[in-house]
């Protein structure tokens, strides 16, 4: 009787968890289909809920109102993907780093895009978004690559630490690099300034047609790393004796994490706090379990990113104000508060 007992006390517990997971999975799965709404609703023209549904039932209608919400409909598409492709990246990297502030702007992955932008700009010519998307993700690929090759070096092969400090490094001088090609080039400052915030007001379906199936295929590494992942998170010798394969898991968790990040850099310039504060509330929410983070991480960022882009919209009507901008002022305090709980669970 008394094991019995015990064993609903324990049942119970992880009964309410995941009752609470479900209710919260909910509220947010609505949460982002109303803020899809507002995006494609709200902009230098307010359009009404029967506006949105006769342009999609009547396509041929070319009236002012169906054309803004035609226009609308893939910047919400490009905030989507954009924000599931950071925040998995983000938990992808904290995970492989064991380190909570890991993210694609602290790697130096962002760095690299930029300076490939710069390059580009300054010395080839290139001005077209599509060119830049090529270039930005050339550019953050191989700061990755780089970033694992110096995090790599010495006999105890890669390890979170030689990593993170290779990635500060690195991206640390790629800026220097970016600055000192762009102060004396006032015309390369004037084109990539409006790259450099970060934004999905271009999204348009052909842009975004290339680079989604790379971006899937980021999105299934990082499926199938999750399980490696909470073995990395007991440590190598832990996961070693679990029989996983330390370098080999690494590797292929940073490789969905590059392809993500790359893939939604190129797409919408650098966008920071994404990958960094995305996780951190998804772990509250479903505990240190990567299967979850990642699929969670992969609903919260959606919305984050949604709703910074709507905000962005409203508040400077008619004018926008780029999600790059917007994110970063609701990241900041948002973070500030996540790290100040004592609750907030280890990486």
């Amino acid at each position: 009787m008394a094991s019995l007992s015990q064993s609903n006390t324990q049942r119970q517990p992880r009964t309410s968890a995941a009752t609470k997971t479900a209710v919260l999975t909910v509220v947010l799965v609505a949460a982002l289909a109303a803020s899809c709404l507002l995006s494609v609703a709200f902009g230098s023209r307010v359009v009404t809920f029967g506006q949105i549904v006769n342009a999609f039932a009547h396509p041929e209608v070319t009236d002012i109102a169906s054309d803004a919400i035609r226009l609308r409909v893939p910047r919400t598409v490009l905030a989507i993907l954009v924000g599931a492709a950071l925040a998995v990246s983000g938990a992808l990297m904290q995970g492989v780093m064991r380190n909570p502030l890991a993210d694609p702007t602290i790697l130096g992955l962002n760095s690299g895009a930029a300076f490939a932008i710069v390059c580009s700009i300054a010395f080839v010519g290139l001005s077209t978004p599509a060119q830049y998307m090529i270039v930005a993700l050339a550019g953050g690929a191989l700061t990755a690559m780089a970033v694992w090759a110096v995090g790599s070096i010495g006999r105890s092969g890669p390890s979170p630490l030689k990593f993170t400090l290779a990635g500060a490094v690195i991206g640390s001088v790629l800026s220097s690099l970016t600055s000192a090609i762009t102060l004396p080039r006032t015309d390369v400052i004037s084109t990539y300034r409006f790259w450099q915030v970060g934004g999905v007001s271009g999204g348009r379906f052909e842009l975004m047609a290339p680079v989604l199936p790379l971006m899937a295929v980021g999105f299934a590494v990082a499926a199938l790393s999750a399980r490696q992942l909470n073995a990395l998170a007991l440590g190598d010798q832990m996961a070693a004796g679990l029989g996983v394969d330390v370098n080999r898991a690494r590797m292929m968790a940073w490789s969905g994490a590059v392809l993500l990040s790359a893939t939604s850099t190129a797409l919408a310039g650098p966008i920071g706090f994404v990958g960094l504060v995305v996780p951190h509330a998804a772990r509250l929410i479903v505990g240190a379990d990567y299967r979850r983070i990642l699929a969670m991480s992969a609903l919260i960022g959606p919305l984050l990113l949604v709703a910074s882009d709507v905000i962005g919209r409203v508040v400077s009507r008619p004018d926008d104000v780029e999600v790059g901008i917007v994110t970063a002022l609701i990241g900041a305090p948002v973070f500030i508060a996540l790290v100040r709980r004592r609750s907030m669970p280890e990486v």
